[in-house]
């Protein structure tokens, strides 16, 4: 074994598409101009990933989980405790916790999940909730916004369960739900109590927001205000082992999105923030590029993450998101450019597929390149979802890449004699 040799995995998320307009058409990658992810694909080895499993699409907190080896249906418990932990909520047991989307509403009806992706004034509407709902009944309310149009709510109080239905629809031009126990619900009073405070919520932080000065200002610009909070993915404290315990690797994690810091921070990573790193499409790649040449300078293990594909996709924009994934790879590019690959070993992929026709995770495959110290090449030319499904690693799983990797990096323990 070596203990010299550093890893690095590199994603685009929600990179991962179908043929944009038939069968015989190219997807978003395919499209797009990838001369540093073509590099890996030709001079590396290349193959195909699942990050959960074959046809089950995977939210961004759980292929993560899997990639770094931690199994989702062993410990995920929602999408709401990563999140919140990512912006810095100490999620308590007993609490549960919620991702939650700023939104626009006309009425009840959803007009817009995402406010338009607001990129200003969460603060302050924020600041406005925690105000003026600081408890309902005896649960106390904890609420801080996130990155554009995302938020994190937690409930912390005596008899909450986190098994109730959600208020968001996840669909635009329907109405908002109520929230109620779930049928199978084991502690149906914690739930019917928790589907209670989340529905006052709701009616409560519309009331707030619908005439704060942010939202009047929004709407004289022609914007739509953020006039309501949905919450979603309820879900309660996980334990998880640290990764350097776990590995033996001083991990970092540079991320955009505090879904995935949570992440993150539950692992004990070092969550380096990045000035200029924005999680939308102005953001500043050539920032998170040198912010990983730099991380290697005090640690083994790197994971990276740009989120611009991701939007593309969910909007149904193929030529923003083949504009995102080119800004991808000029940030690998520049790490290809100042990384010593005689001791490094780069995974590139997606945590999960996001087709423009779609608008929404799907359960296709994505592709994975790897390159650097240990790997053997195959044949393939460029990267892409065709040319990777013909690579000599053929089908992977998000649990298997952590034990590829060490392999790769002749940092894997022998298994028997």
């Amino acid at each position: 074994m070596r203990s010299d040799t550093k890893l690095l995995i590199f994603i685009g998320d929600g990179m991962g598409g179908r043929p944009m307009a038939g069968p015989e058409t190219e997807t978003t990658i395919e499209a797009a101009n990838t001369p540093a992810m073509d590099r890996i694909a030709r001079e590396g080895v290349c193959g195909m990933l699942d990050p959960i499993a074959p046809g089950r699409p995977a939210g961004s907190d759980t292929s993560h989980m899997a990639i770094l080896g931690y199994e989702p249906e062993k410990h995920y418990r929602g999408r709401g405790p990563f999140e919140a932990k990512g912006v810095g909520i100490d999620v308590k047991p007993g609490d549960v916790a919620f991702r939650c989307n700023f939104a626009t509403v006309e009425g009840k009806k959803v007009v817009d999940r995402r406010a338009g992706r607001i990129k200003s004034g969460t603060e302050q509407l924020a600041e406005a909730i925690s105000r003026e709902i600081p408890r309902i009944g005896d649960v106390q309310i904890i609420f801080e916004p996130s990155v554009e149009h995302r938020a994190a709510l937690v409930l912390r109080g005596q008899g909450l369960s986190h098994e109730i239905s959600e208020v968001d629809p996840h669909d635009p031009d329907v109405d908002y739900l109520e929230s109620h126990a779930l049928e199978n619900a084991h502690d149906v009073a914690g739930a019917n109590k928790t589907a209670r405070v989340i529905n006052e919520f709701v009616k409560r932080a519309h009331e707030v927001l619908e005439d704060h000065p942010v939202n009047v200002q929004r709407r004289a610009q022609g914007l739509p205000p953020a006039n309501i909070v949905l919450p979603r993915g309820a879900g309660t404290a996980v334990d998880l082992e640290p990764f350097e315990q776990r590995y033996g690797l001083n991990g970092a994690l540079i991320v955009e999105v505090d879904l995935v810091r949570g992440v993150g921070n539950y692992l004990k990573m070092d969550v380096i923030h990045v000035d200029g790193a924005t999680g939308g499409q102005d953001t500043d790649e050539l920032a998170i590029a040198r912010a990983v040449v730099e991380a290697f300078e005090t640690h083994d293990f790197v994971l990276a993450n740009i989120k611009c594909p991701d939007l593309g996709g969910h909007d149904g924009n193929c030529q923003m998101k083949i504009a995102a994934i080119e800004k991808v790879d000029r940030a690998i590019g520049y790490v290809l450019d100042n990384l010593d690959w005689d001791h490094t070993t780069i995974m590139i992929t997606a945590d999960h597929c996001t087709p423009c026709s779609l608008m929404d995770h799907s359960g296709d495959a994505v592709p994975v390149a790897f390159l650097g110290y240990g790997t053997r090449p195959d044949d393939v030319e460029r990267y892409g979802e065709r040319p990777c499904a013909k690579g000599s690693m053929g089908h992977l799983r998000g649990m298997e890449i952590m034990d590829i990797m060490l392999n790769f990096a002749a940092r894997a323990e022998k298994f028997g004699a």
